[in-house]
């Protein structure tokens, strides 16, 4: 297995109102509703119309290599939500991990866990850091208030 780690990132929020948003995915709906139709490729726009969320998984269609469904499987609140990787190639495991910093404000960072043969790791390493990285910019960007 290889981990690859996002930055961790300031959040101004506490690490409850963090977990409480993140632990049900359907909260995550409203965010991809608000996403503005100019902003999503057009050749993209019926995958993304296709994103199925329930409050314990997401799956995404992976064009030629089917959907990837990603579903929770261990949460400690508000530390950390655990999600593995159904219908992935390889052994995939996506986590958050929050950290409490004082009564408003908390740090949170994504990692990816993969199976990847090691033959195989420099050609997809970095595309697989660059996905880590912009989850964490996504955590960012999640209005939590």
């Amino acid at each position: 297995m290889a981990i690859y780690n996002s930055d961790s990132v300031r959040l101004s929020s506490p690490a409850e109102t963090v977990y409480s948003k993140l632990s049900n995915l359907e909260n995550l709906r409203s965010l991809l509703e608000k996403v503005p139709a100019d902003q999503i490729p057009e050749d993209k726009r019926a995958m993304f119309d296709s994103i199925s969320i329930t409050p314990d998984s997401i799956s995404v269609p992976g064009g030629p290599v089917g959907s990837l469904t990603f579903k929770v499987v261990e949460k400690r609140e508000p530390v950390l939500i655990k999600l593995n990787g159904e219908g992935s190639p390889v052994p995939l495991t996506l986590a958050m991990h929050i950290t409490p910093e004082g009564a408003d404000a908390c740090t949170a960072k994504v990692e990816i866990d993969i199976a990847i043969p090691a033959m195989l790791k420099p050609m997809v390493g970095g595309h697989i850091q660059k996905m880590a990285d912009q989850f964490g910019q996504v955590l960012k960007a999640i209005p939590f208030a």
